[in-house]
């Protein structure tokens, strides 16, 4: 199973930027799927996480950022609005395959003024 994300790149403060993440190599479907993050110097850290129902934002992208995704195509997105200059850090998408963790190879979101 491989990851591809896409969608990163330089946006202002206060801007918007959508992030994707397409699974390939399985037939299967993910039964989770997330994003996470880690900024320069720190640990990674999660931005959310669907997974049986439920969606697990953190704290500090609740109300900002707002996961999608389309299972026929194993695809997730990330609508990640008001963006601040904290939130800039390479972007990771997680899938789960019976189980088991995928990483997609991180894209960068960076912002700025």
């Amino acid at each position: 199973v491989q990851l591809q994300a896409s969608g990163g790149g330089s946006v202002q403060p206060g801007g918007s930027l959508r992030l994707s993440c397409a699974a390939s190599g399985t037939v299967f479907k993910s039964n989770g799927m997330g994003w996470y993050r880690q900024a320069p110097g720190k640990e990674r850290e999660l931005v959310v996480l669907q997974s049986g129902g439920a969606t697990n934002y953190g704290n500090s992208v609740k109300g900002r950022f707002t996961i999608s995704r389309d299972n026929d195509k194993n695809t997730v997105f990330l609508q990640m609005n008001s963006l601040k200059p904290e939130d800039t850090a390479v972007y990771y998408c997680n899938m789960f395959f019976f189980g088991r963790p995928y990483w997609g190879q991180g894209t960068l979101v960076t912002v700025s003024s």
